[in-house]
């Protein structure tokens, strides 16, 4: 389901609700529409992204916030230097001299220089290793993050099911590649997105799939076909045995648990073996939710529309304590608000169209470049263009990195401004070190900026954090 991102399929039945944007596994449905175009889930979220964007606060810069003001008074304060000594009798020529110092040495250009190109260069490294920040209030930003939000499919899975678990039962006389190779080969005419896990894993194993007769498949309930004159059913083991004997259904409670969907292997209509099928966990998803409590100083939250167990099981493997599962897209922004009004900054992951509104809505929107969806793409603050979960901490730590660089060259630029405008006051300044002043500061803190652009300064950022 779009809306809820369950990589796995849910059973429907007459009379349950059914979202626009639901994709159908098989046979002929028939839905009645209940609400105007307007009115749907769709269109809700896409109304949620606008109006979250509209009423995100954008952080702003703190020398933009003081820049026209300073200027306006470093104006009047040339003025009054040149027109009030000429009241007092003063000689014109030194107090021009003395005007001109002191509006060149008071100029801002190097607090204006102190803030972009250390923003600017953290952007262009981030792009160089596959991460697109949208701008530079936004890297700024990223370093602000209290607290990290991740979405489950898509973002810390793959977004495709695949077989994980493998259980001939007792007395059934099959090996792992016996049940296997069975079950592939009744799945093999199947549409469904189970069944093509199933097979894409017996063929990872090379195995052979005999030739099946008598194919026949019941939406819900599994497929079944003749394979080697033998009659074989696959499917959901509820809906395969009405009473399912006691070991079997302790393989199936276990298999569950651990957030597997699981489907039953019947041959001649006796239990044979048990499959888990699940959404695999990105590779570097645990080493990056465990990087950010570290460098936030708290634990991660999985914010997902999949079913409570398979949530609970994803989190305990990844080292997530916090869980909200069941959620649509509006219990998503209402998730990340209740942290915001408990002031943490919050940066959110994901990749589906759920996930556009709580991404407007967060302090940070942060999108899986290759999963997701043009809606989350156009909503994100930021895009990890390569899927790279590892990428996020790294480009955090980075955007940190760029704050200290600032606030380095704020004090660096503000010392040279005070100490030059002093020793203009004093009458002691020559015109051109003023102007050697100056300028020798805008270099500096210029060049310091430059140095996010070098790759060990990324390659640095998660131990720098």
């Amino acid at each position: 389901i779009t809306l809820t991102t369950r990589v796995l399929p849910v059973a429907k039945t007459v009379g349950d609700e059914v979202f626009a944007g639901t994709s159908n596994g098989g046979g002929a449905l028939r839905v009645r529409v209940s609400r105007p175009a307007q009115e749907t889930v769709v269109a809700r979220i896409v109304a949620m992204v606008e109006q979250a964007s509209a009423t995100k606060a954008t952080t702003q810069l703190f020398i933009e916030k003081i820049e026209q003001r300073y200027s306006i008074g470093m104006v009047a304060a040339t003025v009054a230097l040149f027109v009030i000594p000429l009241l007092w009798g003063a000689d014109l020529r030194p107090t021009l001299l003395r005007a001109m110092t002191f509006m060149i040495v008071a100029s801002p250009c190097a607090v204006v220089l102190a803030t972009m190109p250390p923003l600017l260069c953290a952007m262009a490294n981030a792009g160089r290793h596959g991460v697109l920040v949208k701008s530079a209030v936004v890297m700024e930003q990223l370093g602000q993050t209290s607290r990290v939000a991740f979405d489950k499919t898509g973002t810390l899975t793959e977004g495709t099911p695949q077989l994980a678990d493998i259980r001939p039962l007792t007395g059934s006389g099959l090996r792992d590649d016996d049940l296997l190779r069975l079950a592939a080969a009744v799945e093999y005419p199947s549409e469904h997105p189970l069944g093509r896990a199933v097979v894409a894993a017996a063929r990872d194993r090379g195995l052979a799939l005999a030739p099946v007769r008598e194919f026949g498949s019941t939406p819900g309930v599994g497929v079944h076909a003749t394979v080697a004159g033998v009659r074989v059913a696959v499917g959901a083991p509820a809906r395969l045995l009405a009473d399912l004997t006691c070991p079997t259904a302790a393989v199936v409670s276990a298999l569950e648990e651990a957030g597997r969907t699981v489907v039953l292997v019947l041959r001649d209509g006796v239990p044979v073996g048990l499959l888990g099928i699940a959404d695999r966990l990105r590779a570097d998803a645990a080493a990056t939710v465990a990087a950010l409590s570290t460098m936030t100083g708290a634990t991660a939250l999985l914010l997902t529309g999949d079913n409570p167990r398979a949530a609970a099981a994803l989190a305990t493997e990844i080292g997530i304590d916090d869980v909200r599962a069941g959620l649509l897209p509006q219990d998503k922004v209402d998730a990340v608000r209740a942290l915001q009004a408990q002031g943490e900054r919050v940066a959110l992951v994901g990749d589906g169209v759920n996930d556009a509104p709580a991404l407007a809505a967060a302090h940070t929107g942060i999108a899986m470049g290759k999963a997701g969806s043009d809606l989350t793409l156009d909503t994100a603050d930021a895009v990890i263009v390569r899927d790279e979960l590892a990428s996020i901490p790294a480009v955090i730590a980075l955007s940190r990195r760029a704050r200290r660089l600032v606030a380095t060259n704020l004090v660096i630029a503000a010392t040279f401004i005070t100490g030059l405008v002093i020793l203009d006051l004093l009458g002691h300044l020559p015109l051109p070190l003023g102007v050697a002043g100056h300028e020798g500061s805008t270099v500096i803190v210029g060049l310091n900026g430059l140095r996010l652009l070098r790759n060990t300064a990324w390659q640095r950022a998660p131990a720098d954090s």
